[in-house]
């Protein structure tokens, strides 16, 4: 029997408090504006995203408003845990487990701090078995949906016949910052949303979908790319290099050495499954797979739907697809801090 761990479910979960996009124009333009010279001219920048409108744990008039670390952990702790009960139900359900029967839970996150961490807290609210294993990622940013996904995969397969919960969950609008002044705080502000992903995964009992393979590629002298700079109020992005750019030039030569190792080859492909950064990454991405202008679709429609929710996007993207039908082999791909390329094949029998 096949022991490669399969996808048993998948599902998604996004907070309460909906933002059209041309409501955060409308408050970073009377936060910014007047401190700030150069917003109008970056203020295209929120109408070349391709994002219709995102979600975020707090309503809109709370960003509004300077927060500090304490504040911006407490919002943190409710959210996200409103979030990962509501994804992980969600999951466990579609599976057809109870919460008692998952043996393993990956909690994947890049935009908080807790300590004891989310599967400790809402263990007992949840329904876990004491004796599960927690495994916590934190650092992997956009990247932590695939990097996650191939961490979790590992695990099933190492114990065939266990249910692995992996959760990834991000809270990016709570790093919106008033304080700095800068083209890669406006680039933030049009971007991230906030949003949930979880799925289940077993190995040794069949499964349409499977992990088959995984791999990852970290560039040198790269830290500058993506990441969080810390300071009293709290997290703040760090872009130092035009993504969109980096992608085009990079990201082809990385996916074909990622499949080599995995002994496979781009025309192995049926389908890319790609993190959306952004149009103008999506765009990028096109170009470096050599894929026809268009061929992300539902990239395209996550990003104009929920913007970019760091980790579980490419997640909500592989959710779409399902729904559509997976063919016979797929890859999923993101980039994040290191700065690094990671990318989960899957493969899916009709």
């Amino acid at each position: 029997m096949d022991q490669t761990a399969a996808l048993v479910s998948l599902a998604t979960s996004v907070p309460p408090h909906l933002f059209h996009q041309n409501e955060i124009l409308a408050a970073a333009h009377a936060l910014l504006a007047d401190r700030y010279p150069q917003f109008e001219t970056l203020a295209s920048l929120f109408a070349n995203t391709g994002i219709r409108h995102r979600y975020g744990v707090k309503p809109i008039a709370w960003y509004l408003a300077q927060r500090g670390w304490p504040e911006r952990t407490g919002a943190f702790l409710e959210g996200a845990e409103a979030l990962f009960l509501e994804v992980a139900r969600k999951a466990i359900a579609e599976a057809g487990l109870s919460p008692a029967e998952i043996d393993t839970v990956v909690t994947v996150c890049s935009t908080g701090i807790a300590t004891p961490t989310l599967e400790a807290r809402l263990a007992g609210k949840l329904g876990l078995r004491a004796d599960a294993a927690r495994v916590p990622v934190f650092g992997l940013g956009c990247a932590g949906g695939v990097s996650g996904l191939a961490t979790a995969a590992r695990l099933a397969q190492s114990r065939p016949g266990s249910n692995v919960l992996m959760v990834a969950f991000e809270l990016c609008t709570l790093a919106v910052r008033h304080d700095e002044l800068t083209k890669a705080n406006i680039v933030a502000a049009s971007l991230f949303g906030d949003g949930a992903a979880a799925l289940v995964l077993r190995a040794g009992d069949g499964g349409a979908t499977r992990i088959e393979a995984s791999g990852e590629k970290l560039w040198p002298d790269t830290l500058d790319v993506m990441g969080w700079s810390v300071d009293p109020q709290g997290f703040g992005v760090i872009f130092q290099r035009t993504i969109p750019d980096f992608v085009l030039e990079n990201m082809g030569d990385a996916v074909t050495e990622i499949l080599a190792r995995m002994e496979l080859s781009v025309a192995d492909i049926d389908r890319f499954v790609c993190h959306p950064g952004g149009t103008k990454v999506i765009m990028a991405l096109e170009r470096a797979l050599s894929l026809d202008q268009g061929t992300l679709d539902h990239e395209r429609e996550v990003i104009a739907d929920y913007g970019n929710m760091s980790a579980p996007t490419v997640l909500f993207v592989l959710e779409r697809l399902r729904t559509a039908g997976l063919p016979k082999r797929s890859l999923l791909t993101a980039l994040g801090p290191g700065f690094t390329a990671s990318c989960v094949a899957l493969r899916h029998a009709a």
